[in-house]
């Protein structure tokens, strides 16, 4: 008998997220791709390791200054991991530096540029002169460390110039300071259409002119980076606001965890910077390509060179929502699933738009984790409120990076009348549904969105996700006992169709799992999650993989199971696909199961199924169920944008059979477009449909 306790069965939780981002990392090196496609996930390589070091690295360094020992499965203390995490980032950066100087010299080619300063000509030269003088030089901060000025406060992910400098009338006497780059100006300067400069190379060639009577000996850019967990005590919901605001001010003065400079500055200048800040030396990474390359996104933008990204997708409305009439008509005679961003978020705002100006709706429920800053969501329910409908929200006001977006909203909705939740004390609310309570001739009626994603529109076309919208009434009387937990004393509260964490959808998901086991190589799973973790979960996995379960895991980032091991997991495949879009939807599907789909806002981790509110909803009509297994199947056979999760950890990329090549993203494009098209030809909805899906199974 297998131990299932066995350390060795686990892959370490950090070092599967950082081969994910490696994954990320590799999609930038793909000669395939268009040149600012590639600049793109260099910007989302960078954007994606700010965030490990602020949250993961940081919480390390804090169990291991707490003396905790054993934190995972895998049973590494958190030295090793710190260890281990330090030298494969190190590792890395090479890679990275090449890859970025590689899309730099094919973007000359076709005349867009990234210059220093002393790169220029002579009339760009003079622009970036002008641009100092009139939009740096005011806004920027020069900064003396001494005895009378001490070491200034770096906000986390702060970006500054060291100097060394000398006194033009005492040239003996070495001053150091900096000169800070405050972030309302954009990272390049843009010379032309088609030249971008660091800021921090014109900063560097005026640096005598912000220190005037000094000569320049050397200067660095650098950048900090800051424990940025925020731990709140909470308290009475009147308060929670406040605790929230003080939180966001203490996250810029977290301790510093990470040290990022240009690489052979001067020495002086780096134990300057490191007497103050105190960061570990393994912690200091020194770069020869620029830092914050997470910025990168000002130049992907420019519209002229637009030709050197994939062409954009125009996600579609298709029947049923394609018909003139209301939307609570259309949900009145059936379930209707969609897949973003191949379809329309269009249709979610519509639901929460047509609620709020129908004067038959009294009351809309939603939940609220990230929105856009220009919500068209959020304005329908000030405008609901503002009308006098009851407006219930709750807005997670914990959603890390988005708190103080989060903020603001639930104030706006407060002013206009709506009633906001500010979360549940302990506990996350990461569940995405919302709930229209309509007046009709036989008494209330209720219609449902449930949903995979948040309710972002920007963020839809590019995040892979699942809605389904229904008036069943199960789903109805599950939703309204869901708000009522979210705004009321409630204790034992179950849900009868939907599963709830952190109660219900752990135990659901294992004992779905459990009978597929006891049907033995009858038995099938597949599983689409952003990240595996929970352990019970994956022990349940490998007792059906013994009983001869095929099992297919669509992981798109951290996995912390091992496949492929004899005894253990030979029957478990692992694919993490890395493509155009961002796979975000978690889907579970088990053959003997009934319903067999199920769409989830959780992923299987520990915080997911046991420190948040989340819904699970089952796919009860035969279509959507379908839909879903087929999308599924697609993704598991996808052998162009996937990786496959090795026994050791590694991941190797799919090997492409020139006869069959399979793009999911390519196809489910060119499915949801056939759609549409045969759409255009025959106004029967169904008949369309049940063409274009004819025609997607062939394919």
């Amino acid at each position: 008998m297998t131990n299932l306790n066995n350390p060795e069965n686990y892959i370490n939780r950090e070092l599967s997220w950082l081969r994910f981002n490696t994954r990320v990392l590799n999609e930038s090196q793909k000669r395939d791709l268009p040149l600012l496609e590639r600049l793109k996930f260099i910007a989302i390589y960078a954007t994606n390791l700010d965030e490990f070091y602020m949250i993961r690295v940081a919480g390390l360094k804090q169990l291991f200054s707490a003396g905790v020992i054993v934190t995972g499965a895998d049973e590494k203390t958190p030295l090793e991991q710190l260890r281990e995490i330090r030298t494969y980032i190190l590792n890395e950066k090479e890679a990275l530096e090449t890859s970025f100087k590689d899309i730099l010299a094919e973007l000359e080619k076709e005349g867009l540029h990234v210059k220093n300063y002393k790169e220029l000509d002579k009339d760009l030269k003079e622009k970036a002169d002008e641009y100092f003088f009139s939009n740096i030089l005011p806004v920027s901060v020069p900064i003396a460390v001494n005895a009378t000025h001490p070491f200034p406060h770096l906000n986390n992910l702060s970006f500054s110039l060291a100097v060394k400098l000398i006194d033009e009338e005492n040239p003996e006497n070495f001053k150091y300071g900096m000169i800070r780059i405050p972030r309302v100006l954009p990272r390049f300067f843009q010379a032309s259409d088609n030249v971008y400069v660091p800021v921090e190379s014109i900063v560097e060639e005026h640096a005598e002119e912000i220190f005037p009577g000094f000569k320049l000996v050397s200067s660095a850019p650098f950048r900090v980076t800051r424990n940025a967990d925020m731990v709140i005590e909470e308290e009475e919901a009147d308060d929670f606001m406040m605790i929230m605001e003080q939180g966001l001010k203490l996250r810029r003065k977290g301790a510093f965890v990470r040290l990022e400079i240009r690489e052979n500055a001067d020495e002086d200048l780096l134990k300057f910077l490191n007497t103050h800040m105190q960061i570990f030396s393994k912690d200091i990474y020194t770069y020869c390509v620029p830092l914050n390359l997470g910025a990168l996104w000002q130049i992907i933008g420019n519209k002229d060179f637009s030709y050197l990204t994939l062409q954009p997708h125009s996600p579609k409305i298709l029947p049923p929502f394609n018909k003139n009439e209301s939307i609570f008509k259309i949900l009145s005679k059936q379930d209707v699933l969609i897949l973003h961003p191949y379809e329309s978020f269009d249709s979610v705002t519509r639901l929460v738009r047509e609620a709020s100006k129908d004067p038959k709706v009294v009351s809309i429920r939603t939940t609220l984790y990230r929105v856009e800053k220009n919500s068209k969501i959020i304005q329908a329910l000030i405008d609901a409120a503002s009308d006098g409908k009851q407006v219930t929200a709750m807005v997670e006001l914990k959603a890390r990076f988005d708190e103080e977006n989060n903020l603001h909203w639930a104030k706006a909705l407060e002013e206009a009348g709506a009633h906001v939740i500010y979360g549940i004390t302990g506990f996350k609310v990461h569940a995405k549904v919302t709930q229209v309570i309509r007046q009709e001739d036989n008494g209330l009626k209720f219609y449902m969105h449930f949903g995979t994603g948040n309710y972002n529109a920007s963020t839809a076309k590019i995040y892979t996700d699942v809605s389904l919208f229904t008036c069943k009434e199960e789903f109805a009387r599950d939703s309204t006992t869901f708000f009522h937990i979210l705004s009321g004393f409630s204790k034992h509260k179950k849900l009868n169709t939907l599963a709830m964490s952190p109660t219900q959808i752990k135990p659901k998901l294992i004992a779905c799992i459990n009978n597929e086991a006891k049907m033995g190589e009858n038995g099938y799973i597949i599983m689409k999650m952003n990240a595996l973790v929970d352990t019970d979960v994956i022990k349940a996995l490998y007792n059906a993989s013994n009983n001869g379960v095929k099992i297919d895991l669509i992981i798109r980032g951290i996995c912390c199971l091992r496949p492929g091991i004899a005894g253990l997991s030979e029957n478990i495949r692992v694919k993490s696909i890395i493509g155009k879009y961002l796979e975000h939807s978690r889907v579970y599907y088990f053959r003997n199961s009934e319903p067999n789909v199920f769409i989830s806002s959780a992923d299987c981790m520990p915080r997911n199924l046991e420190r948040r509110l989340e819904l699970m909803t089952p796919i009860v009509e035969k279509s959507s169920q379908e839909k879903l297994y087929e999308m599924l199947q697609l993704q598991v056979m996808d052998n162009t944008l996937s990786w496959e999760l090795q026994s050791d950890g590694e991941y190797i990329k799919s090997e492409i059979n020139s006869e069959k090549i399979i793009n999911n993203h390519i196809i489910l494009e060119e499915y949801i477009n056939k759609i549409y098209k045969t759409m255009k030809k025959d106004t029967s909805s169904n008949r369309a449909e049940i063409l274009a899906r004819k025609l997607f199974k062939e394919s």
